[in-house]
């Protein structure tokens, strides 16, 4: 047995409750009463999962909104037991989009499957002492909070890697702790803005505009998924746990800059940031005599085929083309030409004649058109369950494939404060067991001389 297994074993057997479990139980009991909903059901073909890449680990998801709920879900997706704790009035997700009943908004399905909830009112001392009681039992704990917030609650890492020395500690914000921007207040807009991200759109509009979706948030949720992976790995390697933080302004400066720190990466700037290729307006969906499609010609040789494609082929030898550093240079002429050529035929013209030159292409989908595609319908991607409450609803699937620890859907969205009884019954089992599990061992452990 390693040393977190053997460090965690006194968290995990049931047996009769000590009375320290009972006093926690029954102060959580008192607060929110006996719960009337049983466990969130998974269909049948879900439930005959085997074990997640993370099954076995319990992550404490004190996260709201997108980025953290993104993360959270992730780890759920891989068979981690995910345990939402929720102030009474629930995440704020869960009163955005359509819904069939209050506090169960489409936003907040889309994010929150693979999780249980737990509704603790964190301003009071009780519900603070469950909670790190909770921590005690837990692999990960994860939350959105400035650095401030978390230590006025006593939830900061060095509190909680008191309680447990083992646990990875994992945040999200929109600055590094040790800046002077730590206690700044950042939302998905603003990090778009100070990132640079929303000025690339400048180049195309004129103006800067936010792209339409959530890139920061979801972006930095996936980066502090794969963080916490990363950290249980390293714990697994030398038995202690650490603290992850992901700042959204490195993160999203960094991706926007891989390619853009152009000239920067040489330190001269002053020869110019950006990379040419992404930058030209003439970069988007090409309109066709009945439509958009959008295609890439790569290399040297697909800009050859690409050029006869579009009857072109005295610009097969061209200078200007026949290597990627002219292209480059010459790329908003060389996308001009692509424009004027694909407004000469119907899309599926074009799709077959660049198929037949092995040169990547596809639609311009619509929202719509997405939803009802028949390669997703192939694979099952928009994945129609039944909920207890909600009735039928769509999750998406996970795209990542384990050939021997499957991800997937185990558990369907939670109602607030679902699970509430039986997570702080399982916490006092668990505890109970722990502690006759050492009387056992004292009792069969050999006298000292």
């Amino acid at each position: 047995m390693d040393a977190v297994h053997a460090a965690r074993k006194p968290c995990r057997g049931p047996g009769a409750a000590d009375p320290a479990a009972r006093l926690l139980a029954a102060a959580a009991l008192k607060h929110f009463g006996p719960s009337t909903l049983g466990a969130t059901p998974v269909n049948e073909t879900d439930a005959k999962l085997g074990a997640g890449p993370l099954s076995g680990i319990r992550v404490l998801d004190l996260t709201v909104n997108v980025l953290g709920p993104v993360a959270t879900q992730i780890l759920g997706d891989m068979g981690a037991d995910v345990i939402k704790i929720e102030a009474p009035e629930g995440d704020y997700t869960r009163f955005v989009g359509p819904s069939r009943s209050e506090g169960m908004g489409t936003f907040f399905l889309n994010i929150n499957r693979n999780k249980r909830s737990v509704m603790l009112d964190l301003k009071q001392p009780e519900n603070r002492a469950t909670l790190l009681d909770l921590i005690e039992t837990a692999d990960v704990f994860v939350h959105s909070m400035r650095l401030g917030a978390a230590r006025r609650l006593g939830i900061d890492y060095e509190a909680v890697a008191a309680r447990n020395p083992h646990i990875v500690y994992a945040s999200a914000g929109g600055y590094r702790q040790n800046s002077s921007r730590a206690e700044w207040p950042a939302f998905d807009d603003v990090i778009q803005g100070v990132s640079g991200i929303a000025a690339l759109n400048a180049h195309v509009t004129g103006e800067p505009r936010y792209f339409p979706t959530v890139i920061c948030d979801k972006l930095c949720g996936y980066v502090l998924a794969s963080s916490i992976g990363m950290a249980l790995y390293a714990r697994a390697r030398t038995g202690l746990g650490q603290e992850v933080h992901v700042p959204m302004m490195e993160t999203m400066v960094g991706f926007n800059m891989l390619e853009h720190l152009w000239a920067g990466v040489l330190d001269q700037p002053e020869l110019g940031l950006g990379y040419s290729r992404m930058l030209t307006p003439h970069r988007r969906p090409y309109r066709t005599l009945d439509g958009y499609i959008c295609l890439l010609a790569n290399t040297d040789e697909q800009w050859r085929r690409m050029f006869r494609v579009i009857d072109r082929p005295d610009l097969v030898g061209d200078p200007r083309f026949a290597e990627i550093t002219p292209r480059s240079q010459n790329i908003d002429m060389l996308y001009g030409i692509l424009t004027e050529a694909m407004a000469t035929r119907k899309t599926e013209d074009w799709r077959q004649r660049l198929d037949a030159a092995d040169i990547p292409n596809g639609p311009v989908l619509t929202l719509e058109q997405i939803y009802d595609d028949p390669y997703l319908a192939e694979t099952d991607f928009f994945h129609r369950v039944e909920h207890p409450s909600e009735g039928r609803f769509v999750t998406m699937a996970v795209p990542t494939r384990f050939s021997r620890t499957p991800a997937g859907v185990r558990r369907l969205p939670p109602r607030l404060g679902e699970h509430t009884r039986e997570v702080i019954d399982q916490f006092r089992a668990e505890r109970a067991g722990a502690a006759a599990a050492k009387d056992s061992l004292a009792a069969v452990s050999p006298a000292a001389d």
